[in-house]
């Protein structure tokens, strides 16, 4: 289990901070950071995330009301970021929505 993923499936709440060095999806509702050194997170579209998400690679399905800090970032055709974004690699497909600033190369 040392690659083990890790899943907060839909209807799963947590408030406070989540922490982990693996791969994580998230499809539940989080109120606070998420933080990873180099770990990749997948925000679901069913999620919805109040606070900064701090992970080595992020994929955005559903929404973020906070600040993404990632070496990868990708939003998804019907991603919502209400924040700013400062990542080295951003890829946004047609239909994501991004409301906030974005420094990219970082």
């Amino acid at each position: 289990m040392a690659n083990a993923t890790n899943v907060l499936a839909s209807g799963i709440e947590i408030t406070g901070t989540i922490k982990f060095s693996n791969d994580m999806v998230i499809d539940g509702i989080i109120d606070g950071e998420i933080i990873s050194e180099s770990g990749k997170v997948t925000i679901g579209e069913n999620a919805r995330v109040k606070g900064d998400v701090k992970a080595g690679d992020v994929k955005l399905f559903g929404r973020v009301e906070g600040t993404i800090s990632s070496n990868r970032c990708e939003l998804k055709s019907k991603s919502r970021l209400d924040g700013d974004i400062k990542t080295k690699m951003l890829s946004m497909e047609e239909g994501a929505v991004l409301s906030g600033r974005t420094q990219i190369g970082a």
